[in-house]
């Protein structure tokens, strides 16, 4: 898809969906992270990076993490999942209707469900594991929450939804539904007063969705169905992460723990061969070259030349006490040892020589 500019030149749109809060492109979820606090203006929007069926246990590497979760548990919370797909596993499913059966409610926005989670709401969603809607415009509805009047809304960006194909009408609301008349969004409440929406139109949520015309309107129905008298909205960031209770950035210790950059990095094949290819020459350069090169010189500084600052010492001490005759004397005789020294000529004269010099003349 492409844009046109005053220029005349075309942008061509960011199609890569994320989902991810901090992500201002179309298929972000910025602005609707960023709206919780006018939605919920009396609650306390934290983020959520653990496993929903590890909130009272302990961990020394993340007891801070576990620490600050903890003092929510007697706060009434709203758990918001917008993600792709959400597997969580048996415990985590089972955590989820712990969380429910405290009182808390549990907002789900997702293409895929795991199946574990599926049946315990007894529904049936239609697509499968691999297969999502791809179709270039999506078109929803949703009952108003006070007046149940159906409003729809539209946008022409990736429609990525899923619709429910079986349901127990018994336990089941539905509060919206797709262009066809089919649900994709329930309610699902409990005795204790907790509740579990389920919302399978996650790029109702995007950017580009809600900054379409007046689509916001359609985020503050869907979320105004959730209780005035929210204390703490827990925004998750463990299910972008996880699957079936593993850590889809890499497993290992992160699998039901949180998770990090390094263990994304190394949960794709390729940046994870990169890491170790980077990590094994590092190793072979400092092997090799820790061996060729030599320990360094040290710098010697030269001796000082104390003949000649005794030379100069002496010269000054002349100089001062004005004996010039003596120095004089002193300067000559250097000046013939020089020349006798540097050019091996002779500087004494005879008496026989003097003779000789004035026989000559």
């Amino acid at each position: 898809m492409t844009v046109a500019g005053c220029t005349g030149k075309k942008k061509r749109l960011n199609n890569r969906v994320s989902l991810w809060r901090n992500d201002k492109i179309p298929y972000g979820t910025w602005y609707a992270f960023n709206e919780l606090d006018y939605i919920f203006p009396d609650a306390e929007v934290v983020i959520n990076k653990l496993s929903p069926d590890r909130y009272r246990s302990f961990s020394t590497r993340n007891a801070k993490q576990y620490e600050d979760a903890a003092k929510y548990d007697d706060k009434k919370q709203v758990y918001v999942i917008i993600n792709a797909q959400v597997l969580p596993d048996n415990n985590e499913v089972a955590a989820l209707l712990n969380l429910v059966g405290e009182g808390k409610h549990i907002f789900i926005s997702t293409m895929r469900v795991s199946s574990i989670l599926l049946d315990s709401l007894r529904i049936k969603t239609e697509y499968g594991s691999a297969v999502y809607n791809l179709a270039d415009s999506l078109t929803v509805s949703i009952n108003h929450p006070v007046t149940n009047d159906s409003a729809s809304f539209t946008y022409p960006g990736r429609a990525l939804d899923n619709f429910i194909s079986e349901m127990d009408s018994s336990i089941t609301t539905i509060l919206g539904e797709d262009e066809f008349g089919r649900a994709n969004f329930v309610k699902f409440s409990y005795e204790s007063g907790g509740s579990i929406y389920l919302h399978l139109a996650p790029a109702a949520f995007t950017n580009f969705f809600l900054l379409h015309k007046n689509n916001k309107a359609y985020y503050d129905n869907a979320l105004s169905y959730l209780p005035n008298d929210i204390e703490v909205v827990r925004w998750d960031d463990y299910f972008r992460y996880h699957a079936y209770g593993e850590s889809t950035g890499g497993g290992g210790d992160n699998a039901k723990g949180d998770f990090s950059a390094l263990s994304w990095i190394m949960g794709q094949r390729g940046l994870s061969a990169a890491l170790w290819l980077l990590i094994l020459l590092f190793l072979l350069l400092y092997l090799f070259e820790s061996k060729r090169k030599q320990r360094i010189i040290p710098v010697i500084p030269p001796l000082n030349n104390a003949s000649l600052d005794f030379v100069k010492t002496v010269g000054r001490l002349y100089f001062q006490r004005r004996d010039n005759k003596n120095l004089a004397q002193k300067m000559t005789a250097h000046f013939l040892d020089h020349v006798r020294g540097r050019y091996n000529i002779r500087t004494s004269v005879t008496e026989a020589d003097r003779t000789w010099k004035r026989s000559a003349i």
